[in-house]
C-alpha cells in the first residue's frame, strides 16, 4: 500500500482537494482519497506540487521516432509529407532503437496510453510488453484512387494481423486524412472495423492546400500528386471545407478523433458534434508550429465545449513528446484557456477518446491511472514555462 500526497489532489473527474491522501496498492490501483489530518505524516509520501492522473497521449507516430532532426521546420505540411516519404527508410535496428527510447521517453514524462498511428509493425515488439495501454491506428491512404482500395486494404490487413495485442490495448483501421482517402477504401474500412464503440482518427484541417482541394480543386496538393505521378482527374471539388467530406464517409457510431483541426471553425465543429456525440478533436500544438507555425484557435473549441484531446505528434514534427509541454505551448500562446481544461484535455478527454476510461484519465477509487506530480503551477493556477511533470505511481 502507498499513501501519497500533496499541496494539491486534482482528480480531475471532480474538484481539486487541498492536502489529500491518494491510497493506492502495490499495483498502483486506486483505494481511497482522503483528508491528510486522518493519517500519520510518517506513513505519507509528500510532495509539493500537484497530483494528477497519468497523461493520454491521443496522436502519435511512434515508428517515425527515428526521424528526430531530419525534415526542415516551418516548411508547411506538404514539403513536410514530402520530406517524411522520401527519408522515412532505414536501418531496421536504428528504428526499433529510437522506438525504444521513444517510449522510454513518454513513460518518464508520465504518459500511460498513447493513441500510435502504424503504417508498418516497427513498433509492435515494443506494443507488446504493454508497458502503457496502447489503440493502435492501421492508417490507410490510397490517394483518392479508388481503383487501388482493395489492395491498399489488403497490404494493410496484412501488417494489421501483425500486431499483438497487450492486456487493455485496442486496435482499428483508420483513414490517413480526407484528402488522401478514397469513398471505397473508407467504405472497406467500415466493413471491417466494429460497426458501433470502435476509435477511429482521421487528420483534419491543417494546411491551407487541404482546403483549397475540396473547395475548387486547386492548390498545392494537385502540384504534390503530380509529381508522385497520381492524377486527380477523376476528384471532383465538393464545395466545402475537408471535413465534410470525412463526415460524409465515417461511421458516427464510433468514437472519432480529429487531429490537427488548424483550420477548424465553430461552425465546422458544431456540424461534427451535431453528426456524432463520439466527437473527438485531438490538438498536437508544437507540432503546428514545427510545420507551419499556426496553432488552433482555442477559444471556439472552449465556447462549443468541444471534448479536446492533445497529442504530441513524432519526434519527426515535434522537439520531444511531452504532453506537458504540449500544455505548456497552448498556455503560451493563449494564455485565456484554463489549468483545469488543459488538465482534462491531457487526462479524461483523452482518455474517453480512446475508450480507456475504464482505468484511466482520472483519480477514482477503482481506477489504476498513474499519478503524476506537476510542479509549477502558481497560486492562482497558471501553468509556468518551468513546470515540470513526472510520474510516482
Amino acid at each position: 500500500m502507498h499513501k501519497i500526497t500533496a499541496d494539491w489532489v486534482c482528480p480531475v473527474s471532480s474538484e481539486p482537494l487541498e492536502n489529500a491522501v491518494v491510497i493506492t496498492d502495490n499495483t498502483g490501483k486506486i483505494l481511497a482519497i482522503e483528508s491528510r489530518d486522518k493519517h500519520d505524516p510518517a506513513s505519507l509520501e509528500t510532495y509539493r506540487g500537484i497530483l494528477v492522473p497519468g497523461f493520454v497521449n491521443t496522436h502519435c507516430h511512434l515508428e517515425l521516432s527515428h526521424m528526430k532532426g531530419k525534415v526542415d521546420t516551418g516548411t508547411g505540411l506538404i514539403p513536410f509529407i514530402t520530406g517524411v516519404v522520401t527519408q522515412r527508410n532505414s536501418n531496421a535496428e536504428f528504428i526499433a532503437e529510437a522506438i525504444e527510447k521513444a517510449e522510454q521517453e513518454m513513460l518518464k514524462g508520465g504518459i500511460v496510453a498513447l493513441g500510435d498511428i502504424s503504417n508498418a509493425p516497427d513498433t509492435f515488439s515494443i506494443k507488446s510488453k504493454g508497458r502503457m495501454r496502447y489503440h493502435t491506428f492501421l492508417e490507410l491512404f490510397d490517394f483518392l484512387q479508388d481503383a487501388g482500395a482493395e489492395k491498399t486494404f489488403s497490404d494493410g490487413l496484412a501488417v494489421y494481423q501483425q500486431l499483438e495485442l497487450a492486456a487493455g490495448s485496442t486496435r482499428s483501421f483508420v483513414p490517413h486524412a480526407p484528402y488522401s482517402v478514397s469513398k471505397s477504401l473508407f467504405e472497406r474500412m467500415n466493413e471491417f472495423n466494429p460497426k458501433a464503440g470502435a476509435t477511429i482518427s482521421i487528420h483534419n484541417q491543417e494546411t491551407p492546400p487541404e482546403e483549397a482541394l475540396f473547395l475548387k480543386k486547386e492548390g498545392a496538393f494537385l502540384d504534390f500528386y503530380g509529381k508522385f505521378g497520381i492524377s486527380l482527374e477523376s476528384f471532383e471539388a465538393t464545395g466545402r471545407s475537408s471535413i465534410y467530406y470525412a463526415l460524409a464517409h465515417m461511421n458516427p457510431a464510433n468514437r472519432s478523433i480529429f487531429v490537427h483541426n488548424t483550420l477548424t471553425s465553430r461552425t465546422d465543429i458544431k456540424a461534427a458534434q451535431a453528426w456524432s456525440q463520439n466527437t473527438f478533436w485531438a490538438t498536437c500544438p508544437n507540432a503546428n508550429l514545427y510545420i507551419e507555425n499556426r496553432l488552433p484557435e482555442y477559444s471556439v473549441f472552449l465556447d462549443t465545449q468541444a471534448r479536446v484531446t492533445i497529442g504530441t505528434d513524432s519526434l519527426t514534427s515535434n522537439w520531444q513528446l511531452s504532453i506537458l509541454e504540449e500544455m505548456k505551448t497552448i498556455a503560451l500562446y493563449q494564455s485565456y484557456v484554463p489549468f483545469n481544461a488543459l488538465l482534462r484535455w491531457a487526462t479524461l478527454n483523452g482518455a474517453e477518446a480512446l475508450g480507456f476510461e475504464d482505468t484511466l484519465g482520472s483519480l477514482e477509487v477503482g481506477k489504476t491511472p498513474g499519478i503524476v506530480l506537476i510542479q509549477g503551477v502558481s497560486p492562482d493556477w497558471k501553468l509556468q514555462r518551468e513546470a515540470s511533470a513526472r510520474r510516482v505511481v
